[in-house]
């Protein structure tokens, strides 16, 4: 992808125009004045404007529920796969839901950012990644997962891939031919590896884990029958 070497253009996606100010703001502010920022409210129009125009990068601000977080999610995937040059940042709610990205998918994106940070701390880092540079070192939520040390095993994954798609726990046990217990007790493990302490947290890191560009992973395929 080329791009003027001066101007670089930045695509935004935020819903809240409380944020959306604040983000146009941090640019503003910024001594940087290479980025052009565009503001989008929806995948929709990103879509329409990436067929249009080339961008340096695209950073999905992360709202709302399941299905709101599942279609950024798609969004920056399909991103990956039909611009894989530009720039892909996540901007979460708050420190836990960069925790379940970071974990699930730890090189798929090019930075992961949590809105509730302060805003001389976000800018530092919003621009240090779109620049290139990495300054992760410092990062608490970094080292958090560098020292985590328990990656989910084969049947956590499987649990959670079932659990995005609706699957119960009995019905999750009859697809993996497991004990119930068994069953229970992995989920339990999982939860414990990705710091979650209940179901919904758990829901949470399916659907990043189902969505994000580098998690390969696929339905099993008798999941079809639950769609």
């Amino acid at each position: 992808m080329e791009n003027d070497t001066h101007q670089r253009h930045v695509a935004i996606v935020e819903r809240c125009t409380l944020t959306e100010a604040g983000l146009s703001h941090l640019f503003q502010q910024s001594s940087d004045d290479r980025y052009v920022v565009h503001l989008f409210r929806d995948v929709q129009a990103l879509n329409a404007a990436l067929a249009r125009q080339p961008f340096w990068a695209v950073i999905y601000s992360l709202s709302g529920g399941r299905e709101l977080r599942q279609e950024s999610l798609l969004c920056l995937n399909a991103v990956s796969q039909l611009y894989p040059d530009t720039k892909r940042i996540v901007l979460t709610n708050n420190d836990d839901e960069a925790l379940l990205i970071r974990h699930l998918s730890p090189s798929g994106l090019h930075g992961i950012l949590s809105k509730s940070e302060s805003v001389a701390w976000l800018s530092e880092r919003l621009l240090a990644l779109l620049n290139g540079t990495r300054q992760e070192s410092a990062d608490g939520i970094n080292q958090w997962v560098m020292s985590h040390n328990g990656c989910l095993s084969p049947t956590e994954l499987a649990i959670l891939r079932y659990m995005t798609y609706g699957y119960s726990m009995p019905e999750i046990a009859t697809q993996l031919a497991r004990n119930i217990k068994t069953i229970r007790a992995h989920k339990f493990n999982a939860m414990a590896k990705l710091g979650v302490n209940s179901d919904m947290g758990l829901l949470s890191a399916a659907d990043i884990l189902m969505h994000l560009p580098a998690s390969n992973a696929s339905a099993p395929p008798d999941l079809a029958v639950k769609l």
